[in-house]
């Protein structure tokens, strides 16, 4: 709180003691509720090409956002000011648009509790300039040097350094410093004409430093490099309804797009969602267990509070196959008679909070990962995934796979490139029969969009097998 203070408050002339004033512009007469949102964030970027270093920033960006309810209705200003006149200016505009009748509720400051997560550290901290040039440099060489058909190669690194403060009329009074850093390699093979790309990365809420102390200029260099390598090799991919086999970790981003958004408390108020009052259904094949847990240490996706200054927790959300509970923040909580979870999330101070996942995975089972392949006579492993896209309403979604191989007669075999999966979130949730016991989070690269807003996410599963599933492809 004092760290958070001293960043954010004190160079406007402001303390704590003032903040409840500053609230008060955004009460008043008919306002349910009322928010504070104080953020600086310090963002530093580095990009490597062909050996040289083509790009570094640094950006500094700050201010307050102003948050007034009355019922479903939401008033928002912000200024990138934090003064006691901005807090004022903004207070009164947000007020003034959600005013509409109710009553006006100011409860006195109450520190929240919480368990950190990660460290409160400067993530910059650790290497120098050239050191983090060094880094970017060595995984060019690494990549270079794994393989002639390696032909170009693209190295980044960033580091975000966030300190956040929320004081809202309901007593919140929330603080919180967050690291966040990535490493990323992408690289291009060329072979007999032939073109391929292959990319790794990963991060999390550490420091730079600790990015370098674990290896990750080799790691992800070589397995940008295996990547690009199997896809020079890849045929045609099938086509038609196949039993597939997704990997661990991060192909749990199809259970995040085409599930999770389902289970966001505002889709679901809204009736907007597949899962849209099911709460105590079966949702998926038994075995199935689902939660969203932002309380995973160091995680990129994980927060000790989120934006709303509700500590983070670890929700489950489908248990043994049936729906248990949404994601929820506190205006489509108080909505819908339930409880906040921890979830409200905003991409700044200048975007309104929403319903948003943290690190959300399926819990593992009791199948070797082995034995989940010798089950398949004929079917796709999908290994990673490049993107995709999801329908809400209705939960169908597709995905790209970038890594993929055939399955024939329980093994591993060819790679195949143009596979695209087909289906339906509740109805491929369905088709689940074998869970492996490899339950694996992806190493760090998620990034969610909703709404226009983009939040740091994890993603993770075990092994699982699909018993029918529409897969993309050219080959019939």
């Amino acid at each position: 709180m004092t760290q958070a203070s001293d960043a954010l408050l004190a160079p406007g002339g402001l303390d704590l003691e003032s903040l409840d004033q500053a609230l008060g512009h955004a009460l008043g007469p008919g306002i349910d509720f009322a928010e504070l949102f104080f953020q600086r964030s310090w963002r530093e970027t580095w990009s490597l090409e062909d050996g040289e270093v083509k790009d570094a920033g640094f950006h500094i960006d700050g201010g307050v956002g102003v948050r007034s309810l009355c019922g479903e209705k939401t008033g928002f200003a912000y200024s990138n000011q934090i003064t006691a006149q901005a807090l004022a200016k903004t207070g009164h505009t947000a007020a003034s648009i959600a005013r509409d009748g109710g009553r006006a509720v100011q409860v006195a400051a109450r520190a929240s509790v919480f368990e950190p997560r990660y460290a409160a550290i400067d993530p910059f901290a650790g290497l120098e300039a050239a050191e983090k040039v060094a880094l970017l440099k060595e995984a060019d060489r690494i990549a270079r040097a794994s393989d002639p058909a390696v032909s170009q190669v693209s190295v980044s690194l960033g580091a975000v350094y966030d300190i956040v403060m929320v004081r809202a009329s309901d007593g919140t009074l929330a603080a919180d410093v967050r690291p966040l850093v990535r490493f990323n390699v992408s690289v291009i093979a060329t072979r007999s004409g032939r073109r391929e790309r292959g990319s790794a990365g990963g991060g999390g809420r550490f420091s730079i430093s600790e990015l370098r102390d674990r290896n990750v200029a080799e790691r992800y260099a070589r397995e940008a490099v295996r990547q690009a390598l199997v896809n020079l090799e890849a045929v045609d991919a099938p086509a038609g309804e196949l039993p597939v086999v997704l990997a661990g970790g991060w192909p749990g981003v199809l259970l995040h797009e085409a599930v999770g958004h389902g289970l966001e408390g505002d889709f679901n108020r809204k009736g907007s969602s597949a899962f849209s009052g099911r709460i105590g259904e079966r949702v998926a094949a038994p075995g199935v267990t689902v939660v969203d847990d932002g309380t995973l240490a160091g995680l990129r996706g994980s927060l000790s509070v989120d934006d709303e200054g509700t500590p983070s927790a670890c929700t489950p959300l489908i248990e043994d196959g049936r729906l248990t509970g949404y994601m929820q923040d506190k205006l489509n909580a108080r909505l819908m008679g339930m409880s906040p979870t921890g979830n409200g999330r905003r991409e700044s101070y200048a975007h309104l909070p929403m319903p948003r996942m943290t690190n959300t995975y399926m819990l593992a089972g009791q199948h070797r990962p082995e034995e989940i392949i010798e089950s398949v006579e004929r079917g796709l492993y999908a290994v990673s995934f490049s993107g995709g896209q999801v329908d809400i309403t209705s939960g169908k979604f597709v995905f790209a796979a970038s890594e993929a191989y055939l399955i024939e007669n329980g093994r591993i075999t060819a790679p195949v490139k143009g596979a695209t999966l087909i289906g339906s979130g509740p109805e491929a949730m369905g088709r689940i029969s074998m869970i492996g016991d490899d339950m694996m989070l992806d190493e760090g690269i998620g990034v969610c969009g909703k709404e226009g807003q983009s939040v740091p996410v994890g993603v993770g599963q075990p092994t699982l097998k699909l018993d029918a599933i529409t897969v993309g492809g050219t080959q019939v």
